[in-house]
């Protein structure tokens, strides 16, 4: 098992193999990370796509053709593939950005979803040393490198003026149409930073952090973060207030606060 593996106490066999795939992910992504042949193209859609990401997706869904031969699978850089109820949510590398310019912050993103209910996750950063696993209904943990495991649990924070926020970029938010709601938001708040991507809803689930939230994002960025926040006992939706990983937008948070972050972003 990889240096960020999950401690050896029973876990579900859909679990048990989240956890298998996030070895096999981390294995191939430090082993490229910093790579002086890394190659990188450019998508359709501007964003960058490394060797990494496609040899990560690939070998995952290999094991999961031989693993979970009946389940469907969607990922980020691959056609989606089966029609089954049960289907696993693959992000390769959330954060290509910072994986290709040698910034540590990036994960791989695997959830098992069962018609519209994510039931398994796990995000595994072997830069950091860090991995956060859950499954429905048995709460959510991590493991530091060298640590054993730790249950995650959201903050209890009650007021935004006492709140921290973590996003990922402004500009986003402008082009939704909300970027002076988005700017008053953190004016209302106590602390903002800019931790990003899935880091953000892993601070949020471990309560450092309590709300986290981005205007444009897919499945694949936000299923397995969703019930990680969700079985530490936050909430997670869109900014239309509907639970869970749905349509492009979402909204993070203890749970406590969710209802006037969701007012001042307009529902």
């Amino acid at each position: 098992m990889s240096a960020t593996s999950s401690p050896a106490f029973p876990v579900n066999d859909d679990l048990g193999v989240a956890l298998l795939l996030a070895d096999a992910a981390d294995t191939i992504s430090l082993a490229r990370f910093l790579a002086l042949d890394l190659e990188v193209s450019t998508k359709p859609d501007l964003t960058p796509v490394s060797d990494a990401d496609l040899a990560v997706e690939d070998e995952l869904r290999e094991l999961l053709a031989g693993l979970r031969p009946a389940d469907a699978v969607h990922g980020e850089e691959r056609a989606d593939t089966g029609h089954a109820q049960r289907r696993w949510i693959i992000d390769p590398i959330d954060g290509t950005k910072n994986y290709v310019r040698g910034v540590p912050v990036w994960a791989t993103l695997i959830a098992l979803m069962d018609g519209p209910d994510v039931v398994t996750a796990t995000v595994s950063a072997p830069a950091l040393g860090r991995r956060w696993w859950a499954a429905r209904g048995d709460g959510a943990w991590t493991r530091v490198l060298g640590r054993h495991a730790a249950p995650c649990r959201v903050s209890t924070v009650a007021d935004l003026r006492d709140a921290s926020l973590s996003f990922s970029s402004l500009s986003g938010w402008f082009d939704l149409g909300r970027g002076d709601r988005f700017v008053q938001l953190t004016r209302d708040i106590w602390r903002t930073r800019g931790f990003g991507d899935f880091w953000s809803y892993m601070l949020v689930a471990e309560g450092a952090v309590d709300v986290a939230t981005e205007p444009d994002l897919e499945l694949h960025d936000m299923a397995a973060c969703s019930l990680i926040v969700t079985e530490a006992g936050g909430r997670f939706s869109n900014l239309d207030g509907h639970d869970g990983p749905v349509g492009r937008s979402a909204v993070a948070s203890n749970g406590l606060l969710h209802a006037a972050v969701l007012d001042r972003l307009g529902r």
